[in-house]
């Protein structure tokens, strides 16, 4: 004679899973979390892009140094620096608006469509770093790169 079935459930026929209020706790822990760590991610991802663009301006500044010790003139070696380092820079893009035989700037202007709208840095050949523009929330400087929303520099 076969045993009787038994029921796991110490209430014969109770239902199993989470209640409205159950789900909507959890909806509004993961909400919380996100507020907090989207503009966070977004700022990060900022700051790498904003590293990648003083990074190629301090390769493109190397190379017009190189250029000015080859041809005794910087004429010429703003635009064949900003040539070479201009592939690795995707979110800014890299001008020379001043180059003179003894002096030269080097600009980089955010992309709108990589996220970078407003951000404008430059160097010049006396090393001289500047953050021109900054979106709003950002600071500014005279005398470095502004790296962070708090306006430090690097």
């Amino acid at each position: 004679m076969p045993l009787p079935r038994r029921h796991t459930s110490p209430v014969a026929g109770a239902a199993h899973g989470f209640t409205l209020i159950e789900v909507m706790i959890v909806v509004g822990i993961v909400a919380i979390l996100a507020a907090i760590a989207l503009p966070m991610y977004n700022d990060s991802i900022r700051r790498g892009k904003i590293i990648e663009a003083t990074s190629g301006m301090s390769d493109a500044r190397q190379r017009a140094e190189q250029w000015f010790m080859d041809h005794r003139t910087y004429v010429g070696g703003c635009a064949a620096a900003i040539a070479a380092a201009q592939p690795a820079v995707r979110a800014f893009t890299l001008t020379c608006p001043a180059e003179t035989i003894s002096t030269y700037t080097i600009q980089a202007d955010g992309n709108a469509a990589d996220g970078m709208a407003g951000f404008q840095y430059t160097i010049n050949d006396a090393n001289v770093k500047s953050t021109l523009a900054t979106p709003t929330g950002w600071g500014k400087s005279a005398t470095c790169w502004t790296t962070r929303k708090d306006g430090s520099c690097s």
